[in-house]
């Protein structure tokens, strides 16, 4: 008895070094649609190095975070990066006001019925942040603020690498 659940333990480790270490996942293909109406979906957005953050007005943390996002966004957006805002469990007027109080200079999108938070693994807490590479794999999910400087790398890095 003591063997097997030694073995079965092994087995668990294993099984779980295998998913840690697989390739990066495919984002799912979710459909957004900004505050002022352009329509797209994650395919769209491959060739860019992508970053899907979700967030409210109504989450200090987010809040907070947001001058870090639209710096990013700067310093990023010429060498083809790509920053969507996907607004949780919100009013439309108060994302609105919000985006255009702080000239977000990225797309806003409102996620009013919850399903593009689904379609991203049922995203509950905010912020959550997702960064994809060219090709549309997701390379990282920061749940809460991220580390910038660990972030920059990551963009930097996607950045850095050819379309394949």
């Amino acid at each position: 008895m003591k063997s097997l659940i030694v073995v079965l333990g092994a087995l668990a480790v294993c099984a779980c070094a295998g998913f840690l270490l697989a390739p990066e996942q495919a984002a799912p293909e979710a459909r957004f649609a900004t505050l002022a109406g352009e329509r797209f979906a994650t395919s769209d957005l491959r060739g860019k190095v992508t970053v899907i953050h979700f967030w409210a007005t109504w989450c200090p943390d987010c809040v907070k975070e947001t001058a870090a996002i639209v710096q990013a966004h700067r310093k990023f957006s010429a060498r083809g990066y790509e920053t969507v805002a996907v607004a949780v469990r919100d009013q439309r007027d108060s994302v609105e006001k919000f985006a255009v109080a702080r000239a977000l200079p990225y797309r806003v999108v409102l996620d009013d019925d919850g399903s593009i938070s689904r379609e991203f693994g049922n995203v509950r807490i905010t912020p959550t942040t997702f960064v994809m590479d060219r090709q549309g794999r997701v390379l990282r999910r920061y749940v809460g603020e991220p580390r910038w400087e660990e972030f920059d790398r990551l963009v930097e890095k996607a950045l850095g690498e050819a379309a394949r």
